[in-house]
C-alpha cells in the first residue's frame, strides 16, 4: 500500500470520520464533565500511568464505535454494488482489505494518540516524574481501537444488511458493560465481612480498566501480553473476513479470534493482585531525613520535610518514646473495602486525603500530627465522618495546646466538630499528666488497631 493509494482511501471512505468520532467525544467527556479524573494524585494530567488509565477507560464508550464504524465501513461494496467487479479484478482480494484496513487503523490510533498527546503535554507540567512504565497501556489501548474497527469492517463484509453497524456497535457495548459489571466482577467478601467486587480474569478482554486508584498503581506484563494476543486474534479473523469469499471460509476465519481467546485467557493473571500491581520504581521512596515521599511526588517533598519534621518533634514532646519516628507516603494497596494497616512508629501519608490535600505550612504540620495520633479506619475506597474526625481533632489540640477543626472540614461540619470536641478537650485536659496520657494511649491504641472507636476511648467510655 503505497502513499498515493492510502490518499486516495482515506478521502473516500469512512476512516477520518471514525478518527473524528473516537478523538471528539473523547476529549468532551474528559474536558466537560467533572469527575475522579480531574482531581488528587490521579488525575488525568498529573501523572503518566493515571494519564493512560483514565484514556484507556474511555474505551468503555468508544471503542463499541470504532466496531460499529467499522462494519460501517465494511459494507461499502456492498452499497455501491461494487462486489462482483472487484472480485473479478486481477488484484489479490488481501491488498483490497489491507488498504481499506489500513487508513482505518491509522487515523484511529492517531485519534488516540492525540487523545494521549493532549493529556501528556499537561502532564509534563505536573510532574517531575517521567517513565515510559505506561506506553505499553497506551499501545494495547490503540490496538483495542483498530482490532475492534478491523473485526466491524470483517463482520460488515460477511453480513452485509444496515442493520449489521448498530447491532455491532450494541453488541460491543453490551460486552464492554458486562465484562465492567457482572460477567467480569467475582463477588467477595474483605476478612471483616464487607462485601467486594473485585475484577476477574475474563474482564481483561474488555477495552476497558478500572478507575486509577493510586499513581504507581500500573496493569501487569502479563496483562499487556495476554491483550495483545486476544487483539491479535481479533485483528486476525477481522481481516480473514475480509477476504473471504465462500462460508467455509467465513467460517474458518473465526479460528484466529477464539484461538486469541483461549491462549489469552492461559495467561491473563487470575488474582486481581496480580492484574494492578505496584510499579516499583515510581513507589520507590525519595527521602529529606525522617520524611519520605514516592518518585511520583518527589515535587512535594521540599514542601512536606519542614512541617512534617516539625509534626514528629510535636508528636515526641507529647507521647515521649511511644511517638513516631518518622513520616513516608502509604505504599501499600489493599483490596476496596478492607481496613486499613497502620503502623505505630511511621506516619503513613496519602496526598488525597481531604485534611493533607490542601493543608500547607502550619496546617500540614497539624494535618501531620492527627494522622500520627489518629490515622482513621474507614474502609479502603470509603469515606465518612464521624469518630476518627472527632478524636482527631482532640488529638491535635491535646498535642498543640489549641482546639479548632482540621483543614479540610467542611463550614457545614465545623460547627458540629465544635460541639462534639470541646467538651471531651476540656474533659481531657482537665486530667492529671498521668491521667491524659493513659486515655491518649489507650484512644491510639483503639486508632491504630482499628478496634473500636478512638473518640468513645478519649470520652472516656462513653460518646459525646
Amino acid at each position: 500500500m503505497n502513499s498515493r493509494v492510502l490518499r486516495i482511501e482515506l478521502r473516500r471512505s469512512v476512516a477520518p470520520w471514525a478518527g473524528v468520532v473516537v478523538l471528539a467525544p473523547a476529549l468532551a467527556f474528559l474536558y466537560l464533565l467533572n469527575g475522579a479524573w480531574w482531581s488528587g494524585t490521579t488525575a488525568w494530567t498529573a501523572q503518566w500511568t493515571p494519564l493512560a488509565l483514565w484514556t484507556r477507560s474511555l474505551l468503555f464508550y468508544v471503542w463499541p464505535l470504532a466496531v460499529g464504524l467499522g462494519a460501517l465501513q465494511g459494507l461499502r461494496d456492498h452499497r455501491s454494488k461494487m462486489s462482483e467487479l472487484l472480485t473479478s479484478t486481477p488484484r489479490p482480494a488481501r491488498h483490497r482489505a489491507a488498504t481499506l484496513a489500513g487508513a482505518t487503523a491509522i487515523t484511529l490510533a492517531s485519534a488516540f494518540a492525540l487523545l494521549v498527546l493532549a493529556g501528556g503535554v499537561q502532564v509534563l507540567a505536573h510532574t517531575e516524574y517521567t517513565h515510559l512504565g505506561w506506553l505499553p497501556i497506551s499501545l494495547v489501548g490503540a490496538l483495542f481501537l483498530v482490532a475492534g474497527a478491523v473485526l466491524g469492517m470483517g463482520a460488515g463484509r460477511a453480513l452485509p444488511s444496515p442493520l449489521t453497524p448498530p447491532a455491532l456497535a450494541m453488541g460491543a457495548f453490551v460486552f464492554t458493560a458486562l465484562m465492567h459489571m457482572s460477567l467480569g466482577r467475582t463477588e467477595t467478601a474483605t476478612a471483616d465481612g464487607f462485601p467486594n467486587s473485585e475484577p476477574n480474569r475474563v474482564s481483561l478482554l474488555s477495552p476497558t480498566v478500572e478507575d486509577a486508584r493510586e499513581a504507581f498503581v500500573t496493569l501487569s506484563a502479563s496483562v499487556h501480553v495476554g491483550q495483545t494476543l486476544w487483539l491479535l486474534g481479533m485483528a486476525g479473523t477481522g481481516f480473514a473476513l475480509l477476504v473471504a469469499a465462500t462460508r467455509r471460509a467465513r467460517l474458518t476465519a473465526l479460528t484466529p479470534v477464539l484461538a486469541g481467546a483461549a491462549i489469552a485467557l492461559l495467561i491473563l493473571p487470575t488474582d486481581p493482585r496480580r492484574m494492578y500491581v505496584v510499579d516499583e520504581a515510581a513507589a520507590e521512596l525519595v527521602c529529606d531525613g525522617p520524611v519520605c515521599v514516592t518518585k511520583t511526588q518527589q515535587a512535594r517533598l521540599a514542601d512536606l520535610a519542614g512541617p512534617g519534621k516539625e509534626a514528629l518533634r510535636q508528636l515526641h514532646g507529647a507521647l515521649g518514646g511511644q511517638a513516631p519516628v518518622s513520616i513516608r507516603e502509604n505504599t501499600a494497596v489493599l483490596p476496596e473495602g478492607s481496613t486499613p494497616q497502620w503502623s505505630r512508629k511511621t506516619v503513613l501519608l496519602d496526598f488525597d486525603d481531604d485534611i493533607v490535600a490542601a493543608a500547607k505550612g502550619e496546617e500540614l504540620t497539624r494535618a501531620l500530627i492527627a494522622k500520627g495520633m489518629v490515622p482513621g479506619c474507614t474502609p479502603v475506597g470509603w469515606s465518612g465522618f464521624g469518630g476518627d474526625e472527632y478524636a482527631q481533632t482532640v488529638a491535635v489540640g491535646w498535642v498543640l495546646g489549641d482546639l479548632k477543626p482540621l483543614g479540610g472540614t467542611s463550614a457545614r461540619m465545623r460547627h458540629e466538630v465544635e460541639a462534639k470536641t470541646r467538651p471531651v478537650w476540656k474533659e481531657l485536659n482537665a486530667l492529671p499528666r498521668a491521667g491524659q496520657l493513659s486515655r491518649i494511649n489507650a484512644m491510639r491504641d483503639a486508632a491504630l488497631s482499628c478496634e473500636g472507636d478512638p473518640f468513645e476511648v478519649l470520652s472516656g467510655g462513653a460518646s459525646r
